[in-house]
C-alpha cells in the first residue's frame, strides 16, 4: 500500500514539475502488450512515460534502466524495485555474451502481462537531438513479435534536468505517444532501426 501510494504520487508530481502536456497517437487504454521507446536527455525520462500512462497501465508497465546507477543508495532500490518495479541491466560491459543476456531478459520479463519502456539511443543525447538508434530495440522486437511497438517522443526534459544536476527545474514538456511501428520481418536491422528512429523523430516534427 505504501509503495502504491508512493506511485501515485510521484506521477502526479512528476506530471507538475515537468509541466507535462500528454498527446496519444495510439489507443492509450490498450491493454496489449507493448514496447514504448523514446528518445533519451534525463534521468526523468522513464518517469515521465510511465506517469503519463493512465493509472490502470502503470502497474503492468515496466522501465528498463541501468543497474549501475539505481541500486546506488536505499532510496534509488526502493523505488526502482518496489515503485516502477524497473528491469535492471547491467551497462558497464560492451561484452556481446552480456548485451544478449539483457535483451533475452527483457524478453522474459514481458512475459505475458507486462510492458517495457526502453530507449534505444543507450545514453542520454545532447541538445534535444535524436541519436542513433543501437541495436538492442531490433532484437528485442524480433524475440517478441507478439507485442506492439510505440515511439514516445519527450520534449524539454534535457532542460528541466540537465545531466549532472541533481533537482529538476519546473518548466513546460511534452510527451507525445505515437502510432504503432508495424513489424516486418523480412526487415533487416539497419533498415529496422532507421525506420523505428524516424518514427519517433516525425512526433516533433522534425523532417
Amino acid at each position: 500500500m505504501i509503495a502504491r501510494a508512493l506511485a501515485t504520487t510521484l506521477a502526479a508530481g512528476s506530471r507538475l514539475v515537468a509541466g507535462a502536456a500528454i498527446e496519444w497517437r495510439c489507443d492509450p487504454r490498450s491493454d496489449r502488450r507493448r514496447i514504448y521507446f523514446g528518445n533519451h536527455s534525463s534521468h526523468l525520462d522513464f518517469i515521465l512515460i510511465w506517469s503519463a500512462l493512465p493509472a490502470g497501465l502503470r502497474r503492468s508497465v515496466r522501465p528498463v534502466a541501468g543497474r549501475d546507477y539505481w541500486e546506488r543508495g536505499a532510496v534509488r532500490r526502493y523505488l526502482a524495485g518496489r515503485v516502477f518495479h524497473a528491469v535492471l541491466i547491467e551497462r558497464s560491459t560492451q561484452a556481446v555474451a552480456a548485451a544478449r543476456a539483457s535483451i533475452q531478459r527483457m524478453s522474459d520479463e514481458i512475459g505475458d502481462r507486462h510492458s517495457l519502456i526502453v530507449f534505444p539511443e543507450g545514453t542520454r543525447g545532447l541538445n534535444g537531438e535524436v541519436g542513433r538508434f543501437k541495436s538492442g530495440l531490433y532484437h528485442l522486437s524480433r524475440l517478441r513479435p507478439d507485442v506492439e511497438l510505440i515511439p514516445v517522443h519527450l520534449e524539454n526534459l534535457n532542460r528541466i534536468l540537465p545531466k549532472g544536476e541533481i533537482l529538476p527545474v519546473p518548466m513546460l514538456s511534452r510527451v507525445v505517444f505515437g502510432p504503432p511501428v508495424s513489424p516486418n520481418l523480412d526487415e533487416g536491422k539497419h533498415e529496422f532501426l532507421a525506420r523505428a528512429r524516424q518514427a519517433l523523430v516525425q512526433l516533433r516534427g522534425m523532417p
